[in-house]
């Protein structure tokens, strides 16, 4: 595997590109990046007028210090004059929903090139993300993961997902789908983002909070949000406590003094310790590095 170069995306706040008073509130939200949405938040009869406004809401949010990707429609005609609006320098990533195969991001990444290199672009400017969202695109989840290096993020959409499927949206149906993206996930190098359970329920927000904890603990690295009350939590519950800091510097440094004395193994708190935790506790360390830059941005 090779790894790619990830950002830092806890939250991804969903903005419907024509709520003005959605897009102008955005910035001060709190998210890691803003989601400007041409798909489901956009009536059919819209979808031309957000197209028009998105260069013009992506360039002014961007001017404000947000990292902003876009949600394209699926069906190619179009996702085609969609991707023509959102490839442009404020724009990081697109996600592209209901991925069938890893031959459908071939075909809308020579796309994306083409906007790229009118727009005078640097090629590979355009990440993507990759919605799965059917059992086809399940069933082909490992492929899609690897599918391009421009794939820096695998989601599963639950409620897609359990139409095509035909099951309903629970913990028990979605746990075996969203630990397959996991799993995918890492071994192409890209993010994992999701939780378990339907994106529907925002009110209940203890509930919800306990979602995204067992996501962390699952391997996922940031989630959507569809509510900007969800932003504080994920922010919080993807990224590691004071408490988990403190114990990983202490012992990576009891690990570090152990291999300078020139001793085999070393001790921690009473267990003995080896390499793979050590390596999860400079991982705690790095994620809390990426907090406290991101903070000071």
């Amino acid at each position: 595997m090779k790894e790619r170069s990830l950002p830092f995306w806890r939250s991804i706040l969903f903005v419907p590109v024509l709520n003005e008073k959605f897009v102008r509130g955005a910035p001060g939200r709190g998210a890691d990046c803003i989601q400007l949405d041409l798909e489901d938040a956009i009536p059919p009869d819209q979808k031309q007028d957000a197209r028009h406004a998105l260069p013009g809401v992506s360039d002014a949010l961007a001017g404000r210090g947000c990292e902003v990707i876009v949600r394209i429609n699926r069906p190619l005609r179009m996702a085609i004059p969609d991707l023509e609006a959102a490839v442009r320098e404020s724009v990081c990533a697109v996600t592209l929903p209901k991925v069938p195969s890893p031959e459908h991001v071939h075909g809308l990444v020579e796309v994306i090139e083409e906007v790229e290199r009118e727009q005078g672009l640097e090629s590979g400017h355009t990440k993507l993300i990759a919605m799965i969202e059917t059992a086809e695109g399940l069933l082909r989840i490992n492929e899609i993961a690897a599918a391009h290096p421009r794939v820096i993020g695998i989601i599963v959409g639950p409620e897609d997902l359990a139409v095509s499927m035909g099951m309903k949206p629970t913990r028990t149906s979605l746990m075996t789908p969203n630990v397959q993206a996991v799993a995918a996930a890492k071994a192409a190098g890209c993010m994992p983002l999701g939780f378990v359970g339907s994106i529907a329920g925002f009110t209940d927000l203890e509930s919800y909070r306990s979602v995204i904890r067992e996501a962390r603990e699952l391997g996922f690295m940031g989630a959507f949000a569809i509510h900007p009350n969800q932003v504080a939590i994920l922010n919080e519950e993807f990224a590691p406590s004071p408490a988990e800091v403190e114990q990983a510097r202490a012992l990576v440094a009891a690990f570090e003094e152990a291999m300078a004395e020139g001793r085999g193994a070393a001790q921690f708190e009473g267990k003995m310790i080896d390499l793979p935790v050590v390596e999860q506790a400079r991982a705690i360390l790095e994620a809390d590095r990426k907090v406290r830059v991101k903070a000071s941005a």
